[in-house]
């Protein structure tokens, strides 16, 4: 079964421009979906690529990050038709939650005086 690319793209990024740079790389247009809004000017965008092969997804990378993707999710034993818009937003939600997100750095003290844990001769 095919794999899903899933780029989220910054609100300024030209979709269009995406969709023909997809389609110069041989992705045809059923091969790939382009989520927008209404307002679609002024908020972030999704594409997701079917792809069957490494060579076909290093390409569909390549060309996301030309067109200023923000994160890129890629999505095993998924076809196109499976790629519906509540579908792939469900599958970023989970895979969001369950990341390790950075913590800030912390900072340890270590005693000058006073009991400490280090034992000394």
């Amino acid at each position: 079964m095919s794999r899903i690319i899933t780029g989220v793209f910054q609100k300024h990024s030209d979709c269009k421009r995406l969709e023909i740079e997809l389609e110069m790389a041989g992705f045809d247009n059923a091969d790939y979906i382009v989520y927008i809004t209404e307002d679609h000017h002024e908020s972030p965008y999704m594409t997701s690529v079917q792809i069957s092969d490494l060579e076909q997804e290093s390409k569909a990378r390549k060309i996301f990050g030309e067109n200023s993707v923000l994160k890129t999710y890629l999505f095993e034993n998924m076809s196109i038709s499976e790629a519906s818009y509540p579908n792939i937003k469900r599958y970023i939600d989970a895979k969001n939650k369950s990341e390790i997100h950075a913590s800030p750095d912390f900072r340890f003290k270590g005693a000058k005086e006073g009991m400490d844990s280090e034992v000394k001769f």
